[in-house]
């Protein structure tokens, strides 16, 4: 018989083996969705030069609590900062704006962190979005509030959407609005089926533009897929306005089915909304590493994590409605899954960082040379993002979107 531990490792070894993790037409798929043209009008003969700056698809993390506060060494800080910008360019708050980490105690809102990480991220250019507003889970509803009448409790409610929805008009791209919802949802047990609708309708009254998600689990393992469509269709129906639809991506164990990954977010695209990767992790949530925070991937287990993070990121890039992807923690100091990490608590990198680096910076970048023809024209197929344009020492920054599909800059 052979151990956990030997198992594992026996499945890490021989996974590349046991299946196909991309499908014949992905290289494809992502230049059909992932690319547009630049357009650049000059004198003919005019060398130019195309260098990209940052990506329009969401390449993000959780941020810690700990980088609004003093739980860390400077150090330590410093480190989670500089490594944050180095490979990210969105944000989710991991804990800072759950309702059970701002009001523990009924009456004692904590600002402090939320202020703080939102600090961070304006001055770094970063989107945010918040996670989240309510959270419906039994265990995770603060005893405070299952105290209260249910009038009483509807009020509360009313409040905490208003009061965050004014003091942050404007500052999160997204709100995750009650989280989990399809594994258990208190507020709708005691107020009745129209809760999620009135959700909405107080967070609009405060900010009309907050863009509200849904944000659930087991939906790209397939497990809960079906279930969490037929809930989707019914909010329609009831007329809730999603603004997008979360999917957690950690519910996988030591590695993830490629083939219902893909399955699952086709299926998802038929609501034609925009869908996050919320909350990545690789090994996942069904590992044996959430329980065993100790032991240590094998150096052969950290060359298997990275092609794993490589597959499964060229699979969600390649569905046209994903809009991003946000690791759940990347550093061993500051997330769930110790073994997920893709640094060490040293800060020394993984194999997954220069995977990671090469996929997102040097694979999926466009950064090229050319040259004007003889009617001042060129043509350059290039991934969405912002780009600096450089004609005869004339730079110009310009924006390549999804939306719009072309941009055309001139230079005459």
């Amino acid at each position: 018989m052979f151990s956990k531990a030997a198992a594992v490792f026996l499945i890490f070894s021989f996974l590349p083996l046991l299946c196909i993790a991309q499908y014949t037409d992905i290289q494809k798929d992502i230049d059909e969705y992932r690319k547009g043209t630049i357009i650049i009008n000059a004198k003919p003969g005019d060398k130019i030069e195309i260098e990209q700056l940052s990506h329009e698809f969401w390449f993000g993390a959780a941020i810690s609590n700990s980088l609004a506060n003093k739980s860390w060494s400077k150090k330590d800080k410093a480190a989670y900062k500089e490594k944050f910008l180095e490979n990210f360019n969105s944000a989710v708050t991991e804990n800072a704006v759950k309702w059970s980490n701002m009001e523990r105690e009924q009456g004692k809102v904590n600002y402090e962190t939320v202020d703080g990480i939102l600090e961070w991220t304006d001055q770094n250019n970063i989107p945010l979005r918040a996670h989240n507003i309510f959270w419906g889970i039994h265990k995770f509803v603060q005893p405070w509030l299952k105290a209260l009448d249910d009038t009483t409790l509807e009020e509360t409610l009313k409040n905490r959407a208003l009061t965050l929805a004014a003091r942050y008009k404007g500052r999160f791209v997204e709100y995750d609005l009650n989280n989990e919802m399809i594994h258990g949802n208190y507020y709708e047990e005691r107020l009745g089926q129209d809760i999620t609708l009135k959700m909405t309708k107080w967070v609009h009254e405060a900010d009309p533009e907050a863009k509200l998600w849904l944000n659930d689990y087991d939906i790209l393992t397939g497990n809960k897929l079906a279930e969490y469509m037929a809930q989707i269709r019914t909010f329609l129906e009831q007329g809730v306005p999603i603004a997008g639809i979360g999917v957690q991506g950690h519910l996988h164990s030591e590695t993830f089915d490629p083939l219902v990954l893909k399955s699952s977010l086709d299926s998802l695209s038929k609501f034609n909304l925009p869908v996050r990767i919320t909350e990545f992790n690789m090994p996942g949530q069904r590992s044996m590493y959430v329980d065993n925070k100790i032991d240590k991937l094998t150096p052969e287990q950290e060359l298997q994590k990275a092609a794993n993070l490589v597959d499964y990121y060229t699979i969600c890039f390649a569905n046209p409605n994903v809009t991003g992807i946000l690791q759940w923690g990347f550093w061993e100091g500051a997330t769930w899954i110790p073994a997920s990490a893709m640094y060490r608590k040293d800060w020394s990198p993984t194999p997954a960082v220069e995977e990671y680096q090469k996929l997102i910076f040097k694979e999926w970048w466009t950064t090229t040379t050319s040259v004007a023809d003889e009617k001042g024209m060129a043509t350059i197929p290039a991934y969405f993002g912002k780009y600096k344009l450089t004609v005869n020492g004339q730079e110009k920054e310009v924006y390549l979107s999804k939306a719009d599909g072309q941009m055309i800059a001139d230079f005459r």
